[in-house]
């Protein structure tokens, strides 16, 4: 099959781009990509459980455990007993954290803006409807369903 037409290929250098695009910008910041996807990821009221964030952004632990190291370091975060589990941390964001945060949401506005200037809603809806079917399709463990 011919790369230019394989759906995985296109998906995957695409989010390669995507994801190259804002780290580039987070390193503009002295910050990573994922960084800003955690600080976008995390209630910026009243924090989110350490244990909830993993699973909201598809993360390993362990990967999730190092990033959080460095927000920690930076003072981007802090950690706090959870109040209604004492098993458990609330991963609350500081006002540098909440500074990021906003900027982290900025670019994530500029870059939908951009694309949305680019593309016709036809277009966007049924880029929309074909990556919600994909996500269903291997949600619903659909892909692979006749083999074995």
């Amino acid at each position: 099959m011919d790369k230019d037409k394989s759906i995985d290929h296109q998906l995957r250098a695409t989010w390669q781009a995507v994801a190259k695009l804002y780290n580039e910008q987070a390193a503009n910041r002295g910050s990573t990509m994922a960084t800003a996807f955690v600080l976008l990821n995390i209630d910026a009221d009243n924090g989110t459980p350490s244990t909830s964030l993993g699973p909201l952004m598809g993360m390993e632990p362990t990967s999730l455990s190092r990033i959080l190291k460095a927000m920690e370091d930076k003072g981007a975060i802090c950690r706090k007993k959870n109040p209604d589990d004492g098993r458990s941390v609330i991963v609350k964001l500081t006002e540098y954290g909440k500074e990021m945060r906003e900027v982290s949401k900025g670019y994530v506005f500029q870059f939908n803006n951009k694309i949305i200037e680019n593309v016709t809603e036809q277009d966007l809806e049924s880029f929309f409807k074909v990556t919600s079917t994909i996500n269903k399709l291997i949600a619903d463990k659909k892909i692979y369903e006749d083999i074995n």
